[in-house]
């Protein structure tokens, strides 16, 4: 049946969260919605969101968005995983790939078999069977290889990727207006927003509204009310500094996290510049302090001013209430240690698109909406802590409080059955595999101290064939790959008049 009136869609503000979801709306469920989207020049973006992981390509192909462009008009480099330094010891580093680490059976995972031929003297480096590990760790890259993909995502320039979507959103017809909101109208039945009030006594009436306004929540918190639930005790580093810089080096296919005693250094290598940044806890650290750490860990001269950010980890209690959903960092916020920053928007996004509130009921799609966001966000939460708790570090304080602090307790049973048993599974919201959580606790010292039998099914001889034939395979893919630069100059090169500097 044909719809008579489209369903009024306001986004408030702009930048990835809100560019991002008006495209997607726009392109996917464009035909029953009147789409605009409110963003104001003085008011600027956090725009620092410059990592990704690989669920962002999976949803720019269900949105349709053409790779080598976004590519090329964000400055964008690939990226096969994190390389996390002095996270355990001072002096360590291990990368968290986003592969797959070799082949497991419905009774056991790979790791499993690994560390029975690991035990028996045999068994190679995890980079031996791991296609991403190993690429990364040399610096090579193509999309695919013998017609099978890499697992891969991005390191973009947020700034550019927000003006890259506007265009796009603005050619599928989304209105977009210039305007700071002024106050909300709300209906005094329901306690849904009617109407956004815009500078110049200008309303804006809608149905649905969605909250892209970044750590103000403007409206599901200002004016709706939502409280935040505070994950600083687990989570305590408050404040961020990022700055960018010449490349002074072709840019490596992963990005750098580099800890320090009070804080860590990300490092995300794009074609034209490499973007820097520091997050650090002010209880720790001063402002000052900080910007001189990171100002002497740069890897070529800065390009920018530096910019600071405070913030405070944890979640709105709820992303959707009435007819307000939040998404972004209006939704909550976790570091960008694992560069979840933008999946998160996009699983908010398809999530919306699925329970689209067209019969105007919004109770149970906006119970099913929050649940499901509480289960992802506790899943990156306890992901992120991880790599806190399991540090050997004793050389500062900070350090000293995350290595002795108690953790969530569904993060202790999964280390604690890892160290007794080796068993491991990916988490309940689907984001970080087997693999990812095998490699952080591997990487950061915490090994098994028994494993799954099923190794020993085998005799030694016939496990060693089995690891030696994956490592062949992995061997032989990785022999065809070309340098990570080589691939970009032939597939995205970006002109470099498009650089945002």
């Amino acid at each position: 049946m044909q719809r008579a009136d489209k369903t009024k869609v306001i986004v408030a503000g702009g930048g990835t969260a809100g560019w991002l979801t008006a495209y997607s709306l726009a392109k996917r469920l464009g035909k029953l919605l009147d789409l605009t989207l409110i963003e104001s020049d003085q008011i600027g973006t956090v725009g620092v969101g410059e990592a990704t992981i690989p669920s962002m390509k999976v949803f720019h192909q269900l949105v349709e968005i053409d790779e080598q462009a976004f590519m090329r008009a964000t400055q964008a480099t690939f990226k096969l995983g994190i390389s996390l330094e002095n996270w355990a010891n001072i002096g360590d580093k291990y990368i968290h790939s986003f592969g797959v680490l070799g082949q497991s059976t419905w009774m056991a995972e790979f790791h499993e078999f690994w560390l029975e031929g690991r035990a028996q003297g045999f068994a190679g480096p995890l980079d031996d069977y791991c296609l991403e590990l190993k690429a990364a760790k040399r610096e090579k890259f193509a999309t695919e290889v013998n017609k099978m993909p890499l697992l891969y995502a991005y390191h973009l320039d947020a700034t550019a990727y927000a003006k890259y979507l506007r265009q796009q959103s603005e050619a599928l017809g989304v209105r977009r207006i210039e305007g700071k909101i002024a106050g909300v109208d709300t209906d005094p039945e329901t306690g849904n927003i009617a109407a956004l009030q815009l500078d110049g006594d200008v309303g804006l009436a809608g149905d649905v509204f969605i909250d892209c306004t970044g750590f103000r929540a403007l409206l599901i918190g200002e004016y709706l009310g939502v409280g935040f639930e505070d994950w600083s005790h687990w989570l305590a580093s408050d404040r961020a500094i990022a700055v960018q810089s010449d490349a002074a080096e072709a840019p490596r296919p992963y990005t750098r996290s580099i800890a320090h005693p009070a804080g860590w250094q990300w490092r995300i290598p794009l074609q034209n510049r490499v973007g820097n940044g520091m997050i650090y806890c002010s209880k720790y650290l001063s402002d000052d302090e900080a910007k001189q750490t990171l100002f002497d860990n740069l890897p070529a001269e800065p390009l920018t001013d530096p910019l600071m950010l405070r913030f405070t980890t944890g979640r709105r209690y709820k992303s959707w209430h009435k007819n307000c959903i939040a998404i972004g960092l209006s939704s909550g916020f976790l570091e960008p240690l694992e560069s979840t920053a933008i999946h998160l928007i996009t699983t908010a996004i398809a999530r919306l698109m699925r329970l689209f509130p067209f019969s105007g009921n919004t109770e149970r799609l906006a119970a099913e909406f929050n649940q499901l966001t509480n289960l992802e966000l506790e899943a990156v939460r306890d992901f992120v802590i991880m790599h806190y708790k399991l540090t050997q570090r004793d050389d500062s304080d900070f350090w000293n409080a995350y290595r002795t602090m108690d953790i969530p307790e569904s993060l202790a049973h999964r280390m604690a059955i890892f160290q007794e048993n080796g068993y491991t599974s990916s988490d309940d919201a689907g984001l970080f595999h087997v693999t990812s959580w095998v490699q952080v606790m591997m990487g950061q010292g915490l090994y098994p101290e028994q494993h799954h039998g099923a190794g020993q099914i085998l005799a030694p001889a016939g496990l060693k064939e089995q690891l030696d034939i994956i490592k062949r395979s992995v061997d032989m893919k990785f022999s065809k790959l070309p340098s990570h630069q080589d691939f970009i100059n032939k597939y995205c090169p970006a002109p470099m008049a498009a650089s945002s500097n």
